[in-house]
């Protein structure tokens, strides 16, 4: 039986045991789909990153939860590159084949990765806030305190979320998330999440912190989303939240009620950029499984 390189590495942060954790691969070549949908589901964190080679560009990378594999996803990026610089990989930029399209992906020499997002793609929604704060589990009031200058709106950088600001950090900490009421306000926006913030920050230098929720992608709660982190900040450019200039670059907080605490970077000044460290907390070998593809049996 072979074997291959297997790690896994917290992202959006440099302490172990915190951030987003994702699986990675360096070298999944020659694996299969099916392969690569048995090794996610032994990792059993919510996103694995496969890494191949490409015809065309840098790199090739796939991404699969432990049930199915998904189009994009910024957590394991970092995560990937993360690792790719510990093992040697010079700073510079690597062309990235998804599957919803090419990526540039950034690595700075201190080990900061930046991952180039889609073009935005923003809608206001229809939605009355006594169902959102339902779905939530906040106070409705709390939501329409905030909503003078921000509405309720589904953002997409690559994958769409419906964000939703509130007033108070209290507020964030306080929600108690009912997750088939998330799954039915989000299939009926078509987004992929729900993403909960206030500018009410735990650090002065924090721009926000926030929560997304994800039930209907199989993320419950994810302690820090680098899609959503993007769509965020091309949500609040968008709508001029901010007095004059958009900041250089944004701070995000997430995944401290979920005792993951990281922060994402998002940059807008070339595109939607969002960006982070990751720290190694596994690294090994992994028994190939069998190829199911190879076990169909013929009639």
């Amino acid at each position: 039986m072979s074997t291959i390189r297997i790690a896994q590495v917290d992202a959006f942060t440099d302490e172990p045991c915190t951030g987003n954790p994702a699986g990675v691969v360096p070298d999944a070549d020659g694996l299969s789909a099916s392969q690569m949908q048995a090794i996610a589901n032994e990792m059993a964190v919510s996103e694995t990153a496969f890494l191949r080679s490409s015809d065309d560009d840098d790199r090739r990378i796939r991404y699969f939860t432990p049930s199915q594999e998904v189009d994009l996803c910024g957590h394991a990026t970092i995560g990937s590159f993360a690792y790719l610089s510990e093992a040697g990989l010079d700073p510079g930029t690597t062309s990235l084949e998804t599957n919803v399209g090419v990526l540039e992906v950034d690595l700075e020499a201190d080990g900061t990765v930046w991952m180039t997002q889609d073009a935005p793609k923003i809608r206001e929604v229809d939605l009355e806030y006594a169902r959102v704060a339902d779905a939530l589990g906040v106070d409705r009031a709390a939501l329409e305190g905030a909503s003078a200058d921000l509405p309720l709106a589904v953002s997409s950088t690559g994958l769409p979320f419906l964000i939703v600001p509130i007033t108070y950090l209290s507020d964030v900490g306080g929600a108690r998330p009912d997750m088939a009421a998330i799954e039915e306000v989000t299939d009926s926006v078509d987004a992929t999440g729900i993403y909960l913030f206030s500018f009410d920050a735990l650090e002065g230098e924090s721009t926000l912190h926030g929560r997304m929720f994800a039930p209907g992608a199989g993320v419950p709660e994810d302690p820090v989303t680098g899609t959503a982190s993007g769509a965020v900040g091309a949500y609040l450019d968008h709508f001029g939240a901010f007095d004059g200039d958009v900041p250089a670059e944004m701070r995000l907080e997430q995944g401290h009620y979920v005792d993951r605490p990281g922060i994402a970077r998002v940059r807008l000044d070339s595109g939607v950029r969002v960006g982070g460290r990751g720290v190694t907390v596994l690294d090994g070998t992994l028994t190939v499984p069998a190829d199911e593809e190879d076990d169909i049996l013929e009639a």
